[in-house]
């Protein structure tokens, strides 16, 4: 009885089984998918195409082979075919701000060839199926998946194969993927980067999308020039210049008056191309990481220096590092006042502190040290009396006590006066709390700046430092703007009071940075110097301000100031990476263990006072996403602390032209270089970057 039915519960299964095979179409809740295939029957062995057709919801967008200064693009792993690799059309620029990404809207369609098994049984089916993921973006960016598949009749021959209904479309699709330049292309170095140059005569416009990312710079504009009866188009280097010898491949889109035509091109790099050098030998043994190393020759040039330095200085007045202290003087620009003077004031301690800075840096280097941007917070008691003078600036704010003529005016005071002491301190204060920040365009700037003579560095740190001060310099002196400020009256005690929080916010962060420098230990003893010197001001106002309660403010700070003399830094093993399991420290000789073992490496070199670093390892490092796609290639995560001064560390940035953390390595297996990262990062990023690394055998 059971043989009977046997038959009938194999056809009643089949039924379900054939409803959950994979569907050519999909959608997700921004992008339509389609497998669109040029066959509708197929043979064994045949090669056919088929493509990838997205329909992209209405201003959102997905992404090229090289998406660009972040992105992802889009994947598609086969199963029962051979598949050929992934035929782009022509992007579009998709520029956000200073991001400029490459990528779809609307309508994109990416061709595919398969090849059918040759074992293929005529008279069965060919059912490939695709994984296919993307990064759709708008506002937001979001990763989405989708599962496709086809399913064709197989026959006996390639002659008995027919063409599916779709196979014009194809067709038209694939004349929109670039074909091979009929014409050679030549690259020369020049200051920043390379000149692409090429035949073709009547160009009025080009632009060039590199097929790698790094290799040029993607938000950096592309100029064209006339080269006797063709073109040449300037390309400045990006984060990772290819190396001498390496092609330059990408796209190339030319207009002439008989309209516009993309080819792909590519010439190797000429000696001399990029604005710096290629990634560090990691390799090095540690006795010889420890000892001095020349900073890498860079060819920017001094008046680039200058203009990046400028931006990047305006740039950090965006920066959480600068916040507090600019809401000092947020309060001074409600007042009454002389602004042009109170500007000039502020302007005048800036510059005075990032001449300080690079007079510093310059005798630390003539004696030898290797030092770099923000390298004052390696010490313990610079930050905790950094901590203190917010601290005071907090409590005068708070109300708590009142800045007068007296001592306890002079120093942490100082920055919360009126008038122009007030002005100047603030500017010291603004330039003091930016250098744990490092914004965008800062790097090569400051890369060049630690690799020229005295004079050339002072000058790019000034025009940093005029870069910070720029903002409130030109509100002083626009009158148009002061009109726009309110009106003085009540609320602006309450604002005063206010304006103390983000003081003690700072504090806050500069005690967790100290934490990681000098262990409980540390922290107890800046608490108790908080705590004294909030005694010794207590004690002046409960005294009237009399000259022993005065005296014993004083006394107060200090004493304070002198319990940094009992700070101690931690061990190397009390600070080693807690509470990460999955994350080691990074050692030259760890990494090369693990390179010798043929693993994927990803190193990451950072410090606890470097707010870049802090948010870079929240919005990406520590992303679900980005942990799953470590893992799942086998990464090792190597971490460096440069939170307490390394040389080792410092060699490393100074060898990848980095004046500063963060630096970002990641090297597949058997890479004979390392993949630099940029300084802000994405998920996707991070997902693309170890994406196609096949996982090492342990």
């Amino acid at each position: 009885m059971l043989s009977l039915l046997r038959p009938v519960f194999l056809a009643l299964l089949a039924v379900p089984l054939a409803a959950f095979a994979a569907s050519p179409q999909a959608s997700t809740e921004h992008v339509q998918a389609r497998l669109v295939s040029s066959q509708a029957v197929v043979a064994p062995g045949q090669r056919f195409t088929v493509a990838l057709e997205q329909n992209i919801k209405p201003h959102w967008h997905t992404y090229w082979q090289n998406p660009g200064d972040s992105g992802q693009a889009t994947s598609i792993d086969w199963a029962g075919a051979q598949a050929g690799p992934l035929q782009w059309p022509t992007p579009a620029i998709q520029a956000i701000g200073p991001i400029v990404n490459y990528g779809y809207e609307g309508r994109a369609a990416l061709l595919v060839d398969l090849t059918v098994p040759a074992d293929a049984k005529p008279g069965g089916r060919f059912k490939p199926t695709a994984e296919v993921k993307w990064l759709v973006c708008k506002d937001v960016c979001i990763p989405e998946q989708v599962s496709l598949g086809l399913d064709l009749p197989v026959v006996g021959s390639a002659a008995e194969a027919k063409a599916g209904a779709d196979a014009a479309q194809i067709e038209e699709w694939r004349g929109a993927i670039p074909k091979p330049a009929p014409f050679a292309v030549t690259l020369k170095p020049v200051a920043q980067g390379v000149r692409l140059g090429g035949p073709t005569a009547g160009v009025t416009k080009a632009y060039f999308f590199a097929d790698t990312w790094g290799a040029v710079a993607h938000s950096a504009p592309q100029a064209l020039k006339a080269d006797g009866a063709g073109w040449a188009l300037e390309l400045p280097a990006g984060d990772e210049p290819l190396a001498a010898g390496k092609p330059l491949s990408g796209v190339i889109v030319l207009t002439t008056a008989a309209g516009e035509q993309a080819w792909n091109v590519s010439a190797p790099m000429p000696e001399g191309a990029g604005k710096g050098p290629g990634p560090a030998d990691l390799n090095a043994p540690a006795a010889d990481a420890a000892a001095p190393t020349p900073a890498p020759e860079s060819d920017l040039g001094l008046l680039p220096a200058l203009a990046l330095a400028l931006v990047g200085g305006l740039i950090l007045n965006l920066m959480p590092c600068v916040f507090p202290v600019l809401s000092i003087k947020a309060l001074a620009l409600v007042n009454k006042g002389n602004h042009k003077v109170e500007g000039l004031a502020y302007t005048a301690g800036v510059l005075a502190s990032f001449a300080v800075l690079a007079a510093v840096l310059i005798a630390l280097r003539a004696g030898g040290q290797q030092v770099g941007w923000g390298f004052q917070f390696h010490s313990p008691v610079f930050v905790l009396v950094v901590a203190y003078l917010l601290f005071l600036v907090g409590l005068s704010l708070s109300g708590f006590f009142e800045v007068g003529g007296s001592i306890t005016g002079i120093g942490s005071g100082l920055a919360a006066r009126d008038g122009l002491a007030g002005s100047f301190f603030t500017g010291v204060l603004a330039a003091v709390v930016a250098t744990p920040c490092t914004a965008p365009f800062m790097g090569a700037a400051l890369a060049f700046a630690l690799s020229q003579p005295a004079a050339v560095m002072l000058a790019v740190f000034l025009a940093l430092g005029l870069g910070l001060a720029l903002p409130f310099l030109i509100l002083a002196f626009w009158p148009a703007a002061q009109r726009w400020l309110p009106r003085p009256g009540a609320w602006m005690d309450k604002f005063k009071q206010a304006l103390a929080f983000p003081m003690y916010a700072a504090v806050v962060w500069l005690l967790w940075v100290l934490a990681q420098q000098a262990g409980p230990d540390g922290v107890a003893l800046a608490l108790g110097g908080l705590v004294l010197m909030t005694f010794g001001l207590w004690w002046r106002n409960a005294s009237g301000a009399s000259l022993l309660g005065t005296a014993a403010a004083v006394v107060s700070v200090v004493l304070a100031l002198g319990a940094a003399a009992w700070i101690k830094p931690a061990t190397a093993e009390a600070h080693a990476v807690a509470g990460e399991s999955a994350i080691e420290p990074y050692s030259a000789e760890r990494l090369a263990d693990l390179r010798a073992q043929n693993k994927p490496v990803f190193v990451n070199l950072t410090a606890a006072w470097c707010i870049s670093c802090l948010v870079n390892e929240r919005v990406a490092l520590s992303r679900p996403e980005v942990t799953e796609a470590f893992a799942k290639a086998g990464v090792v995560y190597l971490k460096g602390d440069w939170t307490r001064e390394d040389p080792r560390i410092t060699a490393v940035l100074k060898a990848n032209g980095r004046s500063g953390v963060p630096l970002y390595l990641f090297y597949a297996p058997g890479a004979t270089e390392a993949q630099v990262l940029p300084q802000i990062l994405t998920p996707g990023l991070l997902v693309e970057a170890v994406s196609a690394t096949p996982r090492s055998s342990s």
